[in-house]
């Protein structure tokens, strides 16, 4: 088996899970890394016990690395995406993919004219559980899909929440990509927010989305920053569709681990699996075997017109029509 060699635009909290999904993988190695703060970026390069670069175009001059992953913030994504797709290199880009359509097509072009493959971080939908729900959908067991729901409700502290985007962005993004992995085609999106206190963080934290298909499911989205679920059946992070002949969900709180994890009170196991899942992957299927991921920059540009239409449902006032 040929070793993949990957390498790191970014060594953030969130690469520590690539970077132990690379670890643990037969035929991958992480190479190096490249992150702004040298300093952060050579302790990260010692824990995960790969070497560091100077610039972002030395990394990419590196014959030994087929593959980055772009872990950078959001607003960066379409800069790096693009420079290594004229290097030749393959791209994991983390969500959201760009802050924009305009990115992503730009992002979707450069990818096309040099022939690499290019898979967003859409982790949710590498999860086993999501996985056996796609499929039972597709053979008809569940019948006619008349309802998708995905709770969020995880609260984050002010200080933390405030170097987000707001919850539409940042949550509801994985919303978006799920719902339409599972659900189908957007129609039309109604969405509703709320800011509670916001003192250190202006951004809404709080957010609501209501989705027509066009298949004709309906679609609940629903994100919050503000509030933990502590209620029996929780809605922590929870999946639940619902059929003409039978329903199934999918939840965080099947796998919980009693010890803080990043911003969260409580290891819900499913998110860094899911991530895990999603660089493995990327690495032996889209990679080594030449696969179309499982959702693709195409898919990120309709779950990006998702956001923009919550966001323009809550400036405006309106039931807004997506566009094809």
């Amino acid at each position: 088996m040929n070793t993949i060699g990957i390498g790191f635009i970014g060594a953030g909290d969130i690469a520590n899970l690539h970077a132990e999904a690379i670890n643990d993988l037969a035929g991958a190695a992480l190479i190096g890394l490249w992150n702004r703060t040298s300093e952060k970026g050579k302790a990260k390069a010692e824990q995960f016990g790969c070497k560091t670069y100077a610039t972002v175009e030395a990394l990419l001059a590196d014959p030994n690395i087929d593959a980055v992953f772009v872990l950078t913030n959001m607003e960066t994504h379409c800069e790096y995406t693009i420079q290594a797709a004229e290097a030749g290199k393959h791209v994991l880009v983390e969500k959201p993919a760009a802050s924009s359509i305009a990115e992503l097509e730009k992002m979707l072009a450069a990818v096309q004219k040099a022939g690499i493959k290019c898979m967003p971080v859409h982790n949710y939908i590498y999860e086993p559980g999501i996985e056996r729900a796609k499929a039972m959908i597709e053979a008809g067991k569940l019948g006619d899909i008349t309802q998708f729901y995905m709770m969020y409700n995880i609260h984050h502290a002010d200080e933390i929440r405030a170097r987000y985007p707001g919850v539409i962005r940042q949550i509801l993004t994985h919303h978006s990509y799920t719902m339409l992995y599972l659900a189908g085609e957007p129609k039309t999106v109604s969405c509703f927010m709320n800011t509670v206190d916001d003192t250190l963080a202006p951004q809404e934290n709080v957010a609501m989305a209501n989705i027509q298909m066009q298949n004709g499911t309906l679609s609940h989205l629903c994100a919050s920053f503000a509030n933990d679920d502590h209620a029996g059946d929780p809605w922590t992070c929870i999946i639940k569709i619902i059929g003409t002949k039978g329903s199934t969900r999918y939840s965080y709180r099947d796998f919980v681990i009693n010890d803080r994890n990043g911003a969260h009170s409580q290891t819900y196991q499913n998110y860094p699996e899911s991530i895990k899942n999603t660089a493995t992957h990327f690495i032996d299927r889209v990679v080594r075997n030449s696969e179309e991921p499982l959702s693709s920059l195409q898919d990120a540009i309709t779950c990006q017109r998702v956001i923009e239409a919550c966001e323009t449902s809550v400036r405006e006032g309106l039931h807004v029509k997506m566009m094809n």
